[in-house]
């Protein structure tokens, strides 16, 4: 399985499984499945208007059409770097630096859609994910982008964010609160990392930094016990907030 490794804007390396390039064809299809039918339904809209776009309405038709040609863009923006057809084959965009893409980059995606799918008739989008190291089109290379897997790999992600019951928990680092979910949502794809790879210099890095960031020492000796600790912490105190 590819895999892509991201330095994040802490300077923490995380490691991605890329989507296989038959992923992206079978999300491809589901969404010009979508847009077929949504075509076909205009298209049964139109015939039952009695011609009213041929009567100074085409605006409408125009307008109608709108979802059709933004379709990618708009559902990339708006869900978060997946199309319907992403999300249901577990498959997003990210940024090349690890965080979310931006609307610029959806947007560069977007325009280069015309050269990558329509232009080389699907041929030239499919070869470029084919050959390139980390499965990118010219959309994506242009874009700094690339898409990654999101389905969990193991349950053990499922737990991460699990919230703390015990009335009696006791926080060790009430500094985690300075902290966001973005930042947990780090520390959990480095106890991830760690997990899959044994990578236990990423889990002492991700302890320094965040040593640093919060300026408190850790009262465990061991790395992973520590991200595990501030994991709960947040989950414990911003569940009172």
């Amino acid at each position: 399985m590819a895999v892509i490794s991201i330095t994040t804007s802490q300077n923490i390396e995380l490691e991605y499984d890329l989507s296989s390039l038959a992923e992206r064809m079978v999300a491809t299809i589901i969404d010009l499945v979508i847009l077929a039918g949504y075509i076909i339904i205009i298209g049964m809209f139109t015939n039952f208007s009695g011609g009213l776009f041929e009567h100074g309405f085409g605006w409408i038709y125009l307008l109608l059409f709108l979802p059709v040609t933004f379709y990618s863009l708009l559902c990339e923006t708006f869900l978060n770097g997946q199309s319907v057809g992403k999300r249901v084959m577990g498959i997003k965009v990210i940024s090349l630096n690890g965080n979310p893409a931006s609307f610029g980059q959806y947007l560069i995606r977007w325009l280069f859609r015309l050269i990558d799918l329509w232009i080389g008739s699907f041929v030239l989008a499919v070869i470029m994910i084919a050959v390139t190291e980390k499965h990118q089109r010219i959309g994506d290379i242009v874009a700094g982008t690339t898409l990654v897997k999101t389905r969990p790999r193991t349950a053990f992600q499922q737990t991460l964010y699990t919230p703390v019951a015990d009335i009696n928990y006791v926080v060790n680092y009430p500094e985690v609160t300075q902290l966001n979910d973005s930042d947990m949502q780090l520390i959990k794809e480095v106890l991830i990392s760690v997990q899959k790879s044994g990578n236990t210099p990423l889990a002492i890095q991700t302890m320094q930094k965040i040593e640093a960031v919060l300026n408190i020492k850790s009262h465990h000796a061991n790395p992973i016990n520590f991200l595990y600790a501030v994991l709960s912490d947040y989950n414990h105190l911003t569940a009172k907030m």
